[in-house]
């Protein structure tokens, strides 16, 4: 009987490792031992998992460095709400879980489409040159969509672009006001759908890493020259893994946006992309495990921090400083890659590669 291989293992348990969170919150509910102010976040810490995930597929798999990510998700969070608040005056009766659904694959297809345009010129760089163009393209996602006006007439989507034509109409999105969620869904159906949404990204992003393409998207990032000796495509891998990035991201913001009853373009400045990308830093580069929990843990620490009061960003700013303290001593760093050495050697021992007492 073949035995199952090290990273199945890994993805199983990265799987059950969401579930059981699940649970364990869904029993907190129900027997009322969970605050109503972290009640409120669940649906953003889902969005925010989601969104150190796809951003680690770029940082850490494609090894490009993008500060721009929360662009992606304000373009998701955005088209996300105007198609709810279209569909809702269309289909009255439609229930919020086909709501929420729809405007979730909405937003991702958006910012897939906005990824693919953005990542022809972008991807062409590479480095510190790459990030500042991504940083560029985010702020100018931003002062875009504040110049953008949506509203219904009866049933039909009207839009203007640079002015607001009256300021009589109620509008779905009125540019720098931000938009009125008139189709808002409610928390407890945003959890489960957020939490689907943890498991339908990691079902895409591991097994895209361990795809062929994945392969060849991380033999582009070791080493460029190499990979295309032997015939891989560098642009379009790494085009492959932005679009997957930015659909993601802007499936994460259709579900952060209509978690709420109003929502500004300022939530997605660049303030929002670094602390996705904190998340990912601090969680481990390329490791998924570590972007999972770091999301979780971060999102919620200022929450856990209030009675600080004013204090609590300052503390905050000291728990990151020594986390990365920590993580980066040598005396951790060895510990881990020992257990990492020896975990590997009992794997090929068991699977009889090597011998009792060979040097590995």
């Amino acid at each position: 009987m073949k035995k199952p291989n090290r990273r199945f293992v890994t993805n199983l348990c990265t799987y059950l490792m969401v579930i059981i969170a699940f649970f364990v919150c869904r029993s907190m509910i129900d027997a009322g031992t969970m605050s109503r102010s972290m009640k409120g976040q669940l649906v953003p810490i889902c969005a925010y998992i989601v969104m150190a995930i796809s951003l680690n597929l770029t940082v850490g798999i494609s090894g490009e460095l993008s500060l721009g990510h929360a662009g992606f998700m304000s373009i998701g969070a955005f088209s996300g709400i105007i198609f709810a608040g279209w569909l809702r005056a269309v289909v009255p009766d439609v229930g919020n879980e086909v709501r929420l659904l729809l405007a979730i694959l909405v937003g991702g297809v958006f910012a897939l489409a906005a990824g693919f345009l953005i990542g022809i010129p972008v991807l062409r760089l590479r480095g510190d040159y790459l990030a500042i163009v991504t940083l560029a393209f985010g702020e100018i996602i931003r002062s875009l969509l504040n110049l953008c006006y949506f509203w219904l007439e009866g049933t039909d989507l009207r839009f203007s672009f640079g002015s607001s034509p009256d300021p009589a109409i109620k509008y779905l999105f009125n540019g720098p006001a931000g938009a009125q969620n008139v189709a808002k869904i409610p928390t407890e159906t945003g959890f489960i759908g957020g939490f689907i949404l943890v498991l339908v990204t990691l079902f895409v992003v591991l097994n895209l890493i361990g795809s062929r393409s994945g392969r060849a998207i991380m033999a582009a990032r070791d080493n460029r020259i190499a990979a295309e000796s032997v015939g891989v495509n560098i642009t379009k891998y790494k085009m492959m893994a932005f679009t997957v990035s930015a659909c993601l991201a802007g499936m994460a913001g259709a579900l952060f946006g209509l978690n709420y009853s109003t929502l500004q373009s300022v939530k997605f400045n660049v303030d929002a992309s670094i602390q996705v990308l904190v998340f990912v830093v601090l969680g481990g580069i390329g490791n998924i495990w570590g972007s999972i929990i770091s999301a979780a843990l971060l999102y919620v620490l200022p929450e856990m921090l209030r009675t600080f009061s004013t204090y609590r960003m300052l503390i905050y700013a000291i728990v990151l400083i020594i986390v990365m303290i920590i993580t980066n001593l040598p005396l951790v760093r060895g510990f881990v890659t020992q257990l990492s050495n020896a975990s590997e050697r009992r794997r090929m021992h068991r699977d009889g590669k090597i011998r009792k007492g060979d040097a590995v």
